[in-house]
């Protein structure tokens, strides 16, 4: 596993549709040693706090493995590094391989995963595609976000090692799968709880749809809403 880039950006104002909103999606490599904050990178500074960054969503980690495939799915060329709007272009460290918990050393820093990326609607805007959120989720190449344990400083070719794999094994693709599940039982959503390491966000979404699995009753499916192109947003 290696650190391919290490992008960053601050936030702009863009109109999309009918709505105008601040958004720092549009990313660009940086050289050189680049210091890592509790909440941001230096240089970086996420759009709308109230929807994105603070401890849990400090750090966006994605593949450059994922980019032969979006390059043909988008037709747009190749792509260059921070495309998708993450942090840390990186190799390896696939969503069927990474789990919640895990803590990782890049450089100087030491880093936690937290939660998987749920796109939205700036994603849509950037490549002026509104289905490709969806597709986004549905392809299973979603990355995910760390939490900084450690700050220091990181730079494109650093190496990558795992410091320690969270006991629940439980992988970004899986907990994907029971976020994009309408029916996802108490089983599943307990599962997810057990694990000390997941988001408050994530916590505090799959308390709520336990409280309603558990209001259901056994052997009924409780009825949950649809994920939708907005960040924790269900409609």
């Amino acid at each position: 596993m290696e650190l391919v880039s290490v992008n960053v950006g601050l936030p702009r104002e863009v109109t999309y549709g009918t709505r105008t909103y601040p958004t720092s999606i549009f990313k660009h490599p940086v050289a050189g040693r680049v210091r890592v904050g509790r909440l941001n990178l230096a240089g970086d500074r996420q759009g709308n706090p109230q929807t994105h960054g603070g401890p849990d969503m400090a750090v966006y980690v994605y593949s450059r493995d994922h980019y032969a495939f979006w390059e043909k799915d988008l037709g747009a060329g190749p792509l260059s590094c921070g495309a998708f709007g993450e942090n840390l272009t990186v190799t390896g460290m696939a969503d069927h391989e990474v789990s919640i918990g895990d803590e990782f050393c890049i450089g100087s820093a030491r880093f936690q995963v937290t939660e998987p990326r749920t796109p939205c609607h700036k994603l849509a805007m950037k490549f002026d595609d509104p289905n490709l959120p969806r597709r986004f989720f549905k392809s299973g190449r979603l990355g995910f976000y760390f939490r900084v344990l450690d700050e220091g400083d990181v730079g494109a070719g650093d190496e990558i090692t795992c410091e320690a794999r969270d006991p629940a094994g439980l992988t970004i693709a899986e907990i994907a799968g029971i976020w994009a599940d309408k029916g996802a039982g108490r089983r599943a959503l307990e599962r997810a709880l057990k694990v000390d390491a997941l988001s408050e966000n994530w916590r505090k979404a799959f308390e709520t749809r336990l409280e309603s699995a558990a209001a259901a009753g056994p052997g009924t499916r409780a009825r949950t809403r649809e994920w939708s192109e907005s960040k924790l947003a269900w409609v």
